[in-house]
């Protein structure tokens, strides 16, 4: 029980870590978190994402470029625009790693207001630290999986969980599923109770509603990081913003 329960437990961890600070605070600022706050959950992101851990600004900058040109040929990451969903984590990948070693830059407003904690994030995100995580993972594998062989595949998640979070949400998220509004995109709800990927697949609703902090919009819509985020708000760990944004997209008539 020791690898299902450690995989089922990074899945979420590091699924969390992403939505919640990388995606919610970092890209969209829908809340407030003070210093102590902030830089707790820049090492809990650290700790739960491990060998994968994602450059807050990096992974900032694809993703507001990502709502700009969404679906179109200068998206980071479209299944409209990439033979499957491997060559779409490669282009992904390409323009993270572009981003995060300013060898391309985007405008002053996508970079803007993006937390930074620059002699961490070297640290974190240092060949080092990466293979000192992976070898966590395996030795863990090792002692627990022993010669059950057929446990080690899931491995290869461990040591790229962060991006297979984010190929698996704007993959699926932009090719299958239902629609709530018409955005001029290929957006999609993939699943009406995300307890998969924690509210994630809930595009169509995110695209329409960018700033929205419920990434649920019908009734029998359930965003399982929003509920957390609301006890969160009520212990005053984390303090939330009021949406006053205005869209004009048109809602499908179901």
């Amino acid at each position: 029980m020791a690898i299902p329960l450690f995989f089922i437990g990074h899945w979420y961890l590091s699924l969390f870590s992403q939505t919640f600070f990388l995606h919610r605070y970092s890209a969209h600022r829908m809340f407030t978190l003070n210093k102590f706050w902030e830089r707790f959950f820049w090492i809990f992101t650290y700790i739960t994402q491990g060998a994968s851990f994602l450059n807050p600004r990096g992974y900032a900058i694809l993703h507001r470029l990502h709502h700009i040109h969404s679906d179109s040929a200068q998206d980071p990451h479209s299944p409209r625009h990439s033979t499957n969903i491997f060559t779409m984590m490669w282009r992904t990948k390409k323009m993270y790693e572009g981003y995060v070693n300013n060898k391309i830059h985007a405008s002053n407003e996508v970079e803007a207001n993006i937390p930074q904690w620059k002699g961490f994030e070297k640290f974190a995100e240092s060949g080092f630290s990466r293979i000192a995580w992976g070898t966590l993972y395996v030795l863990f594998y090792i002692y627990f999986a022993g010669s059950d062989w057929w446990w080690y595949p899931l491995l290869l998640v461990h040591f790229i969980i962060g991006p297979v979070h984010g190929a698996i949400v704007n993959w699926f998220g932009h090719w299958l599923g239902y629609r709530n509004f018409k955005n001029n995109d290929d957006s999609r709800n993939t699943l009406p109770m995300d307890v998969l990927m924690m509210g994630e697949l809930f595009q169509n609703n995110h695209h329409h509603h960018p700033l929205k902090i419920n990434f649920a919009v019908k009734w029998f819509e359930l965003d399982p990081t929003w509920q957390i985020m609301k006890l969160l708000n009520f212990l005053k760990i984390i303090k939330l913003k009021r949406s006053k944004e205005k869209t004009i997209q048109t809602p499908v008539n179901n």
